[in-house]
């Protein structure tokens, strides 16, 4: 199974990216740890990758591809992988079919999660973060903490970032629209495009998640 899944932020991807890896055994590979595994590792890839993320830039298309095309490559993904965070462009879609192609795969599906704007901003907007080291994050309407202002774990201050904030989350919205609709039709040329509704309940979504890879109900790998 290799699936891509597509999002505006606080679409619940990254959640359901995860409780896929997990229930089919594959690897669950996120643009933003790729890259920070990169970084942190220090290879060329990472230095090159961290002049920009540094700066507060882009990273290019370029670069991104030869990150996952490294990865994808790897024997970790020999059974699959659910892609989260990329294709982010037109440019990355066709690169990542040109990768599956050099290692002889496909793609099963891509999910498009759909979520009313005004519920994205409600999602996000309530977040909060411990300004501690623990970094937990709690949500003011769905996860508060017992003590508001206060984290439940080690007692630190909470705070709200720039990014969560309603206006930021707006413009975030706006640009993610902008860059992604060209991948979304992209892949609805190719048939393999499926919208997935991302409201309600984590566990309402998952099953939505199986029923459009036509696996509801499976218990093991397809």
């Amino acid at each position: 199974m290799r699936v891509v899944l597509l999002g505006p932020p606080g679409a619940g991807k990254g959640t359901q990216a995860r409780r896929l890896a997990e229930r089919f055994g594959v690897p669950h590979l996120s643009t933003g740890d790729l890259l920070r595994e990169q970084v942190t590792a220090g290879t060329v890839l990472g230095r090159r990758a961290a002049d920009f993320l540094d700066s507060g830039r882009l990273v290019p298309d370029a670069l991104i591809t030869a990150i996952v095309r490294g990865r994808l490559h790897s024997s970790s993904v020999r059974d699959g992988c659910v892609l989260d965070g990329c294709p982010r462009s037109a440019v990355q879609a066709k690169a990542l079919e040109t990768i599956l192609a050099e290692t002889g795969t496909a793609l099963t599906a891509v999910l498009e999660f759909a979520v009313d704007e005004e519920e994205v901003v409600r999602r996000i907007g309530g977040r909060q973060v411990c300004r501690a080291d623990s970094g937990h994050i709690f949500h003011l309407r769905s996860a508060p903490p017992a003590v508001r202002g206060l984290c439940d774990h080690c007692g630190g201050e909470l705070y709200q970032r720039t990014d969560d904030r309603p206006d930021t989350v707006r413009q975030r919205l706006a640009v993610y629209a902008e860059q992604t609709a060209p991948v979304a039709r992209f892949y609805a040329e190719a048939g393999l495009l499926r919208t997935v509704d991302a409201a309600g309940t984590t566990d309402e979504v998952t099953r939505r998640v199986l029923g459009a890879l036509g696996l509801a109900g499976a218990g093991a790998r397809p």
